[in-house]
C-alpha cells in the first residue's frame, strides 16, 4: 500500500498520452491555449530594415483595418498669432496689431521731443555728447528717423513718436517752486530737485518749460510734450514771463530808463518790456517786470548791470498762466481742459504772429 503525505492531496499518475508537460500534445500547455482568451503572438522576428507600409502587406488585407475606420486623432489647436511687443520685434506693426501709418522721415531730436525725453534743445545737447545711437550707430545732429529705427539713449531703447502717431494729448502741470530747490534730474552736489514733488506719470517723463535759478521761486510750467516744452520755452512764441522783485534801495530815473530801453550783458542786449514800481518799505523796494526771453539769470543780471542788487525774485506769471494764490510752495497743479484750450489758443496766436 502506497505511504501519502496528509499534507498533500494524493494525486493519481497521469495516464499515457495525458501528459501536462508542455509542449507535449494534449498536455498543460495545449490545455492553456485553448482555454486562454489571449491570441497566439507571432513567433516571427520583427525586420527592422522594411518600411511600416511593407510590414503591414498589401492594401486590402484582410489584417488592415479601412481608413474610415480608425479614429483620426484631431489636430493640435493653433493659438492665434498675438502682435509681438517692443520695438525691436515689431517693424512696422503697432502695438495693438495693426500697421503703423506710414510716416514722413523727422529729424532725430524732434523725435525725441515727441516722445517727451527731453527739449529739442537738451536732446540736441545729447546727441552732440554722443550719447544717442541710431541702429546701433552714433547718431549726429541733424539725423532723421522713421518709426522702423531702433533709437538708444545711453544702451536703453527709445519707443519714439511721430506726428499725429500718438493719440494722447500733451498734459501741463503748474508747480510752485520754493526756494532751495535745482531744475534738475542730476545735480553733483545732491540737492533737493523740483522733480522729486512732481507726481509720476506712466510711458512718459515731465520735461520742465524753462528753468529758474536756485534762489528763485514762483511758477514753473511741466508738460509730457517736449515738442509743446520746444514752442514755450522759443523767443518766436512770445511767451511773456512777468516776475516780482525785491531790491535793495530804490531805482533812480535813470536806471529805470536804462533798464526799459537796454542794457548791455556778456550774451547781448536785454531789455524789460515793462517796469512798474510795487512800493516796499524801509530799505527794499519791489517792482514788477515783464521780458519775453528766459535767459539764465536774466533778471538779476540786468539790476546788476544798473548798479542794484535783487534780494528776492518770484516769477508770478508764464505765458496766459498767472501763479494762483492758492497754490502753496512746493505743491503742483495739473491744467484742466479748459485752460488747455486757452494755452492752445495763445499758442495758435503765436504761430500766426510768427508768419505774419
Amino acid at each position: 500500500m502506497m505511504k501519502t503525505n496528509k499534507r498533500t492531496p494524493f494525486r493519481a499518475a497521469d495516464k499515457p498520452g495525458t501528459s501536462r508537460a508542455a509542449g507535449k500534445p494534449g498536455g498543460f500547455a495545449s490545455d492553456f491555449a485553448k482555454d486562454s482568451p489571449v491570441e497566439k503572438r507571432s513567433r516571427r522576428g520583427v525586420d527592422r530594415n522594411i518600411s511600416p507600409q511593407q510590414a503591414r502587406g498589401p492594401a486590402g488585407s484582410p489584417d488592415e483595418a479601412p481608413l474610415d475606420e480608425v479614429d483620426a486623432k484631431p489636430a493640435p489647436r493653433r493659438r492665434q498669432g498675438v502682435p509681438q511687443t517692443g520695438r525691436a520685434n515689431r517693424g512696422n506693426i503697432g502695438r495693438n496689431g495693426k500697421p503703423l501709418i506710414e510716416a514722413k522721415p523727422e529729424r532725430l531730436q524732434k523725435a525725441l521731443a515727441q516722445a517727451g525725453v527731453g527739449s529739442r534743445r537738451e536732446m540736441e545737447e545729447w546727441i552732440a555728447a554722443g550719447k544717442v545711437s541710431v541702429n546701433g550707430v552714433v547718431a549726429t545732429i541733424g539725423q532723421s528717423v522713421v518709426p522702423t529705427d531702433k533709437v538708444k539713449i545711453g544702451g536703453r531703447l527709445i519707443n519714439i513718436r511721430f506726428t499725429g502717431s500718438s493719440s494722447r494729448p500733451p498734459r501741463v502741470l503748474m508747480y510752485h517752486k520754493p526756494e532751495g530747490e535745482i531744475v534738475s534730474r542730476d545735480d553733483p552736489d545732491g540737492r533737493p530737485s523740483v522733480f522729486a514733488a512732481l507726481p509720476r506719470i506712466r510711458g512718459g517723463r515731465w520735461i520742465n518749460v524753462g528753468r529758474l535759478d536756485f534762489n528763485t521761486s514762483g511758477l514753473l510750467l511741466f508738460t509730457t510734450s517736449g515738442e509743446l516744452a520746444n514752442k514755450l520755452m522759443h523767443p518766436s512764441s512770445e511767451m511773456v514771463r512777468e516776475y516780482a522783485v525785491r531790491v535793495l534801495g530804490e531805482l533812480t530815473l535813470e536806471a529805470h530808463q536804462q533798464l526799459l530801453s537796454g542794457v548791455q550783458l556778456e550774451d547781448g542786449p536785454a531789455s524789460f518790456s515793462s517796469l512798474v514800481d510795487a512800493g516796499g518799505e524801509g530799505a527794499n523796494r519791489w517792482y514788477r517786470v515783464s521780458l519775453f526771453e528766459g535767459r539764465n539769470r536774466e533778471v538779476r543780471r540786468m539790476f546788476e548791470a544798473v548798479g542794484c542788487t535783487v534780494s528776492r525774485l518770484i516769477r508770478v506769471r508764464y505765458g496766459p498762466f498767472s501763479l494762483p494764490p492758492q497754490l502753496k510752495r512746493g505743491r503742483c497743479r495739473e491744467l484742466d481742459e479748459t485752460e488747455m484750450k486757452l494755452l492752445m489758443r495763445e499758442m495758435a496766436r503765436a504761430e500766426k504772429l510768427q508768419e505774419a
